[in-house]
């Protein structure tokens, strides 16, 4: 019978504690699946290599640890479903003297691991991790333009899916710039847009109310392009990349448009609210170091002539472009942690802004929201994202098994209230444990290991779950007192 998650942790406690004097504690990890007569031709093998050791004591201790474990393994047919651990070593602490113990494991879930290995210690961490994955939790670290998505299972974190989104960067790639030596007039004088600070204020049209005003200039950066266009009207020059808006003014209205789409004679507009008109355009093959801002007014005049703020439209892109990768993630989520049976929390982590953008604009499921029990402020939005987000997390990740023990035991009081499908008593639990009715068994921390690992048993062989309460709670010190034991049943008995 499989060894329940109870005394495996038990028999882990046990095995941790031992130390050879030598490597001669020898471990074999035999997955699910393998070939169990194969693994017993390479103990054999190993007994044949162990001859080599060069110290008798020590040889001797290593085969005579590798024939017992030999003889074990001649007793199973073919690999147990969930795979098999032995432990076997000398564990006396006296120099010569040998005291040969044997543990053999039927792990409660398939161990996935395949090993051979005589050592000082036994290699236990495979089976560590079967009870701290006994429940897992989605991780999602991202931003605008990338995400990765995991899984946290025990101590172990798996990715899932890596995702980018495209979205050109913010300050490096994408924006519509004009030459550095062209003349901006702001509330200090006229000035060359390199030498324009954040903050100043500078000249700009209020398009609705058709006024000169003075705007704010928000940001700034700059960016090299491989070519340039150079627009000249009849009193003025301007230089600029080919995807950069201008506004052609027509009888009625400012259209918005491309410098590379303008033609010769469209008409721009100057700072006097004048139309002029365009008499020559050149593309110039040759790379170039152009600067772009932002404006508070989403434009402003530029060598006298008016421009739109580049920046803006830019933005724009980017926030529908952002919006559409949000909604991505939602689905790559939903298609990872929707039907997870064992999750039990997601946890999100991201810049400011862009998380809590994702969680109002990514169309998330709404039974996934639910599932969110924190979300941390990270840069990071690759691999080492996800072991961040599990670091700053730790204080909520030990609350969650504190609530999963108040939300067992509420219900079990709450069935005991109305004398409801619910056994207390020692003998009440042993009755229906024997009719086979119990559904949940819950069990104090601090019963005595005979008797958790006799209704543990018990539990396991009528495929009933096992769930271990703290009395850390007011409601498991209250739990302890009743008698430390309590079942959920299927049915009255």
């Amino acid at each position: 019978m499989p060894t329940s998650i109870y005394e495996l942790r038990e028999l882990i406690e046990e095995l941790e504690k031992i130390r050879g004097r030598h490597t001669e504690l020898v471990t074999v990890l035999i997955p699910a699946g393998a070939n169990i007569y194969t693994i017993a031709d390479q103990i054999a093998a190993e007994q044949s290599t162990a001859d080599n050791i060069k110290s008798k004591t020590v040889r001797k201790n290593v085969t005579d640890a590798l024939e017992m474990v030999g003889r074990e393994l001649k007793k199973y047919r073919q690999t147990l479903p969930n795979g098999l651990a032995i432990f076997c070593g000398n564990v006396s602490d006296k120099e010569g003297e040998q005291n040969l113990k044997l543990w053999i494991i039927e792990p409660p879930q398939p161990l996935k691991t395949r090993m051979y290995r005589c050592d000082q210690v036994f290699i236990i961490e495979p089976l560590k991790e079967m009870f701290e994955a006994e429940e897992v939790y989605g991780l999602v670290v991202m931003d605008k333009r990338e995400a990765t998505i995991g899984l946290l299972e025990g101590k172990q974190i798996k990715v899932l899916r890596k995702m980018t989104s495209g979205i050109p960067g913010k300050y490096k790639t994408g924006g519509q710039c004009l030459s550095p030596d062209t003349l901006i007039e702001t509330n200090n004088g006229i000035k060359k847009i390199i030498d324009l600070k954040i903050g100043e204020e500078i000249k700009a049209l209020d398009i609705a109310n058709n006024k000169i005003i003075f705007t704010k200039c928000i940001n700034k950066w700059e960016n090299k392009k491989s070519e340039y266009l150079i627009i000249i009207t009849k009193n003025n020059k301007l230089e600029c990349s080919s995807d950069h808006l201008l506004f052609i003014a027509d009888e009625n209205r400012l259209i918005e448009m491309s410098a590379g789409l303008i033609l010769k004679g469209a008409p721009l507009l100057n700072n006097s609210r004048k139309r002029e008109s365009i008499i020559k355009i050149s593309k110039i093959k040759k790379e170039a170091e152009l600067i772009d801002i932002k404006t508070e007014e989403e434009n402003f005049f530029a060598n006298n002539l008016l421009v739109h703020n580049s920046a803006a439209r830019f933005e724009r892109i980017r926030d529908g472009l952002a919006k559409e990768f949000y909604r991505k993630i939602a689905d790559c989520m939903k298609d990872f942690f929707f039907s997870l049976p064992r999750l039990k929390g997601i946890l999100i982590g991201g810049p400011i802004p862009s998380k809590e953008e994702f969680l109002a604009d990514g169309q998330l499921n709404n039974t996934l929201k639910d599932k969110i029990i924190a979300t941390k402020d990270l840069g990071n939005t690759d691999e080492s994202g996800l072991e961040d987000l599990v670091k700053l997390s730790q204080d909520e990740l030990s609350k969650q098994e504190i609530i999963k023990e108040q939300k067992i035991l509420e219900k079990f009081f709450q069935r005991l209230g109305k004398e409801d499908k619910v056994a207390y008593k020692k003998e009440d639990v042993d009755k229906a444990l024997k009719y086979g009715a119990v559904q949940t068994l819950i069990l104090s921390n601090k019963l005595h290991k005979s008797v958790i690992s006799e209704l543990s048993q018990k539990a396991q062989s009528i495929s009933a779950e096992v769930e271990f309460v703290s009395t850390e709670t007011p409601e498991g010190a209250q739990f302890f007192n009743l008698g430390g034991m309590g079942a959920l049943l299927r049915f009255e008995v």
